[in-house]
């Protein structure tokens, strides 16, 4: 290996095992607190849980490791998936304004989503499903608006999926307003980004989706390094931009419907996590995948233990935080951009 991939090598170890870590402590002290058990007492249980110095089957640590624990897993899990999905789209628009929520990606898989919790088919099979095809039907009709040979141009797709967000936006409202059953309010506070119902077999089953996609891309970081230069560019350097663009696009929409069929909306993970990471780290995507998957999971910890901690009773949609960090976010880098 040359100089520049030694340093690029050691910038990956480095920034991967200082994440790790970080994600490990924020993964921890989610589980310690919550309106239950929150502060130190839960830390306690934690910690002789851990040690095996505590009499197992107690409330506290039930509510511990099995309500807590899952959450903590899938919250990491969404994380990491929402902020790599920005990345891709950030990469492939080159523009850092570019991620899932503002795209209209989450919302048609919000859509589909929703026909089928409507329809009454099942959470993990039904659902997952229809919110994939909301996502897939968004993309189509995505890249239509914004004319095949265009689709990597910055400010058409940009542009389109802003109006296709508005779009689904409004289905949204129409299809809540047409439920009249008691599911009403599950769907209003999913569609804020809910985490409370979590167990462990639905961490189990986004696990398995989502991994075989970070995976996957991965070991596309290198060509999205290319992308970036432009379509041009990246095919005078021998990539296939259009399959490349393909993969990357179904394997996103993929991982974001799951989590959407998971837990709902949670804006502007794709823009804070990225745009942080690229200032600290550089624009590396070999570096930045990782990054982001790492960081993005600590994020959404952090989010959703201030969701549960700062409410007095009860808590609140985990979204509500995700937007109120990331919108001002957004406002600061569309008026610098």
């Amino acid at each position: 290996m040359n100089t520049t991939e030694i340093t690029r090598f050691r910038v990956l170890c480095i920034s991967s095992a200082v994440l790790l870590v970080f994600l490990m402590i924020v993964a921890y002290l989610g589980v310690s607190f919550g309106s239950a058990g929150t502060g130190m007492d839960g830390i306690i249980t934690v910690l002789r849980s851990l040690f095996g110095s505590h009499e197992s089957g107690g409330i506290q640590e039930t509510i511990i490791w099995r309500i807590r624990f899952p959450r903590v897993i899938t919250a990491a899990l969404v994380g990491a998936t929402l902020s790599l999905g920005g990345l891709v789209f950030q990469a492939l628009l080159r523009n850092p304004l570019a991620e899932p929520y503002i795209l209209g990606i989450s919302g048609g898989s919000a859509i589909g989503a929703i026909i089928g919790i409507t329809l009454g088919l099942g959470r993990y099979t039904g659902v997952s499903l229809t919110a994939f095809a909301g996502s897939m039907s968004t993309l189509v009709l995505l890249l239509f608006l914004s004319s095949g040979r265009s689709m990597l141009k910055k400010d058409t797709l940009l542009l389109a999926g802003v109006m296709v967000n508005a779009f689904c936006s409004a289905v949204i409202m129409f299809l809540l307003s047409m439920t009249q059953d008691a599911r009403l309010h599950n769907i209003l506070f999913w569609m804020m980004g809910d985490l409370s119902l979590t167990a462990l077999q639905q961490t189990f089953t986004l696990a398995i989706v989502a991994l075989p996609c970070f995976i996957l891309l991965f070991f596309y970081a290198g060509k999205m390094n290319l992308l970036v230069m432009g379509k041009e560019t990246a095919e005078t350097l021998g990539v296939n931009t259009r399959l490349s663009m393909i993969v990357l696009l179904i394997t996103t929409s993929l991982m974001v419907s799951a989590t959407v069929s998971h837990c709902g909306l949670m804006g502007f993970v794709g823009l804070v996590i990225p745009h942080l990471l690229r200032l600290i780290l550089g624009p590396d995507h070999r570096i930045l995948v990782p990054a982001c998957i790492l960081g993005g999971g600590s994020y959404l910890i952090m989010c959703d233990l201030l969701s549960r901690v700062l409410p007095s009773q009860g808590e609140m949609p985990v979204g509500v935080i995700t937007a109120l960090i990331g919108a001002p976010l957004f406002i600061y880098l569309l008026k610098k951009t």
